[in-house]
């Protein structure tokens, strides 16, 4: 059995009358890539925050492994491009990190060539690749990428999620990873949950994208998906805003939904 790095339990965060989160359940192990998936609003980045111990919980607690080491890699950089500042110069800022082990952590993302070059001439994939080298310089066992593939072509996507398993299989780390869409990480991912205030569903790759709340979600290849139902369990309704309401008021087995 793997080492359990963190565990999110009953997770639920509110901001004065507004729930943002509601009984999240998420556990992180050794050497697993788990996907965070959901819509635009859906309280992804607000979960990582209370990962990160950035926010705090309203319900729920975060139980983190007395030897967890998170690295964060953020989903935007954003530099002053009248800053000089290198590639070797930007990692050096990191908190601790021995400047010996900036040129063999550029090697393992792919970019020792950029190591003299200016932070704001980077390419997209160039600068995600950056952050991820940013991400690993204090050799964590856990890496939270918010949105890796952020502003990268397909292709570009393809080879970053692939070079992520490489680094998952050579660190034996966890991986936490957000993202909007299921389809470029599938390959990638050992565990999906998705997320809309609650959790939609979870599981592998393939049983959430046959879920119905995911395929409500994400829509249906040659279906409507400017307003789908789906079913599944829960004793709660949302708003057209994705708010849960009448908490505590059961509908019965089954109750239709609309997507949000």
């Amino acid at each position: 059995m793997s080492t359990r790095l963190a565990e999110l339990q009953d997770i639920g965060i509110r901001f004065g009358d507004r729930q943002l989160l509601s009984n999240i359940n998420v556990t992180l192990h050794q050497g697993e890539i788990v996907t965070l998936i959901g819509p635009n609003g859906s309280g992804k980045s607000t979960l990582i925050r209370t990962l990160l111990g950035l926010q705090e919980p309203t319900s729920g607690q975060v139980i983190r492994h007395s030897t967890l080491r998170i690295g964060y890699m953020p989903q935007k950089l954003h530099i002053d491009p009248t800053l000089p500042l290198t590639v070797k110069h930007f990692l050096g800022l990191v908190r601790g990190v021995n400047k010996k082990d900036i040129r063999p952590t550029l090697n393992k993302v792919g970019i020792p060539h950029l190591e003299n070059s200016q932070v704001h001439v980077l390419s997209g994939g160039e600068t995600q690749r950056l952050l991820l080298a940013r991400a690993l310089l204090n050799r964590p066992n856990l890496l939270v990428l918010d949105e890796p593939v952020q502003g990268v072509d397909v292709s570009g996507q393809v080879e970053l999620y692939n070079l992520i398993e490489v680094i998952r299989n050579e660190l034996n780390c966890g991986v936490l990873m957000i993202s909007h869409d299921l389809h470029l990480v599938m390959a990638q991912t050992d565990t999906v949950v998705c997320i809309n205030q609650h959790v939609c569903c979870s599981g592998s790759p393939q049983h959430v994208k046959d879920h119905p709340a995911y395929q409500a979600l994400f829509g249906i290849p040659g279906a409507d998906t400017s307003l789908a139902i789906y079913s599944h369990q829960h004793d709660h309704v949302h708003d057209d805003s994705g708010e849960v309401v009448e908490e505590g008021h059961v509908h019965g087995p089954n109750c239709n939904h609309h997507a949000h």
